[in-house]
């Protein structure tokens, strides 16, 4: 395995053997751990010192299942803080086989240069003059790159979002057939990659270098016994493949956790229109696609390709956390309107959830109403026109609520947060407040953990660390029924060591341990962990009251790793 140097400033490229120090790190674990070893805490995200990392997870590659998960790493744009944002599709897969760990771009290229960085089924890596892709939507731009470089590549690219380095620019990452559709969307890492001059990266998926097994027998083994656990768990082998996680929306909104109309209300009056069952619905009768793979190495295939009246393809997929950032947090409950959103997010490079937040904010102030579904594809449409207030809804919420000096801006760190009122889940709240990356699900989902202050930090606490762990390796989220034991073992069968939840949690540990220590040099400390004051301030209606603990008491929760880091200085 090795690594793929490039450097914007000078357009040199080089390729090394993985350093002993990063052997047994992928994925989030690899990009954080680098970061956090070779980022200047305090620099400017969209200078030249800040570095763009690219690293698919440590199984993928291999022949176990849902390890398709590829995380990008840098510092963001839009926390200040560290940033790994993580994406389906086919990059991880395609440079795994290519021997690829990760690649690492740093510098910047000479201002109005633009580049494509192009692999090819050798591994060679060269840049490609861009300047003619300047200002391309995604989809036009994988097209054009399909026919200069065949549809045999995985692509990740940025829009004109990301070209104007705007802090909610995305990623986006083709899925197995061809369709920019699957966003690293978290953290504003477009714009990094746009501030460096790199518009695409172009990937051959024909490489043929599956990373080592030790034990290639007992990974084989073990292997089947993690997908055939998968296929027969209810939640993946079932609800899934059949409804994608828009399946999530009707039991959020039935317990009065959705945040709607900018979390004024814990659930929404029109989500029997926008949820799984209307979804699968819509999609079956004009004939699209309800079970979709958009990442490889998937056998749940919870993605869905969404189509108009006439059949022709909008959308893929409608996930819960579009449904819910474009719909019931705006108010909207057409989901013609809503995937039209979806895609016109993906074509322009943003992400979905902080853009439909940041909507939300503008409805909240009076910019726009509540529910008016043509106002809000105007506004995110003038994202890539570059109006001034296109590019504050580019800018995320915090963007939006500064200009029409409006407060209630739920966010942290600058992320917006998750389709989960924290009133209603008050565990996620704690993970969003103190997890490093901002307001994040991912990041450590708590779900129903209730009891006191200690034990919600417990639990967040332990879910991300286990997260960390989960985006090293990765492993898609919901893939976890393949069983902890069996993912164990295929670890330890392809380290050629042994590997339990001792070391697992030491690896999440670690993670967890680089990600808080370049937040706390950057200038992010525990006064940065916490909500915003409206989560404090006003109940949710209709069932919940605040979040049961005060600010401060969120501040203990990492106190141990924090001491740590304290005690080598």
């Amino acid at each position: 395995m090795k690594f793929i140097h490039v450097n914007m400033t000078s357009g040199a490229i080089a390729e090394t053997p993985v350093p002993e120090k990063y052997q047994v790190l992928g994925g989030r674990g690899l990009t954080s751990i680098m970061i956090n070893d070779r980022v200047p805490a305090g620099c400017d995200p969209l200078g030249e010192d800040n570095l763009l990392i690219f690293a698919p997870g440590y199984l993928s590659g291999t022949p176990l299942v849902n390890t398709g998960r590829l995380s990008i790493g840098a510092k963001s744009p839009l926390t200040g803080g560290i940033k790994e944002s993580n994406v389906g599709g086919a990059m991880a897969s395609a440079l795994a086989r290519l021997g690829i760990r990760a690649i690492i771009i740093e510098g910047k290229a000479p201002e109005d240069a633009w580049h494509h960085l192009v692999i090819d089924r050798a591994g060679s890596a060269s840049l490609v003059d861009a300047r003619d892709c300047h200002r391309m939507g995604n989809y036009a731009l994988v097209e054009r790159l399909q026919k200069d470089f065949g549809e045999k590549n995985a692509i990740s690219s940025i829009g004109p979002a990301g070209e104007m380095c705007l802090k909610s620019a995305s990623i986006q990452t083709t899925s197995p057939d061809g369709i920019p559709s699957r966003a690293a969307a978290r953290g504003g890492l477009g714009a990094v990659m746009g501030a460096k001059g790199l518009k695409a990266l172009v990937v051959s998926k024909q490489g043929r270098l599956a990373p080592p097994i030790a034990d290639a027998e007992g990974f084989k083994a073990v292997s089947k016994r993690f997908a055939a656990a998968i296929k027969r768990d209810g939640w993946s082998g079932r609800v899934l493949p059949e409804y994608g996680t828009a399946s999530i929306l009707a039991n959020t909104d039935a317990s009065g956790a959705l945040p709607t109309r900018n979390a004024r209300q814990g659930s929404f009056e029109g989500a029997d229109r926008i949820n799984g069952d209307a979804v699968a619905h819509t999609i079956r009768q004009r004939g699209g696609q309800t079970t979709h793979k958009g990442c490889s190495q998937c056998i749940i295939n919870c993605s869905n390709v969404y189509v108009d009246t006439a059949g022709n393809p909008v959308t893929a997929a409608l996930e819960y956390e579009t449904l819910w950032s474009m719909g019931a947090m705006t108010g909207i409950d057409d989901l013609d309107a809503i995937a039209r959103l979806d895609f016109l997010c993906d074509d322009i490079g943003l992400d979905t959830m902080n853009t439909g937040v940041a909507l939300a904010v503008a409805m909240d102030a009076g910019a726009i109403q509540f529910g008016d579904a043509p106002a809000a594809i105007d506004m995110v449409a003038s994202v890539a026109q570059g109006t001034p207030m296109g590019r504050r809804i580019g800018n995320g919420p915090e963007a939006v609520g500064h200009h029409l000096n409006h407060s209630r801006v739920p966010t942290i760190k600058g992320q917006s947060i998750a389709g989960y009122d924290p009133r209603a889940m008050p565990g996620m709240g704690v993970t969003y407040a103190t997890s490093p990356m901002g307001g994040d699900h991912t990041a450590g989902f708590v779900g129903g953990a209730s009891g006191s202050t200690d034990v919600l930090r417990n639990a967040s606490q332990s879910a991300q660390v286990h997260m960390a762990a989960t985006d090293s390796m990765g492993l898609c989220m919901f893939a976890q029924s393949g069983g902890m034991d069996n993912l164990f073992r295929a670890i330890g069968a392809m380290m050629g060591a042994p590997f339990d939840a001792k070391t697992w949690q030491q690896l999440g540990t670690r993670i967890l341990t680089a990600e808080i220590d370049f937040n706390r040099r950057a200038g992010l400390t525990e006064e940065a962990d916490r909500l915003p004051k409206m989560f404090h301030t006003e109940a949710l209606s209709p069932h919940y009251g605040t979040v049961p603990y005060p600010e401060k008491d969120l501040h203990g929760t990492f106190a141990a790793l924090r001491q740590r880091l304290e005690a080598k200085e």
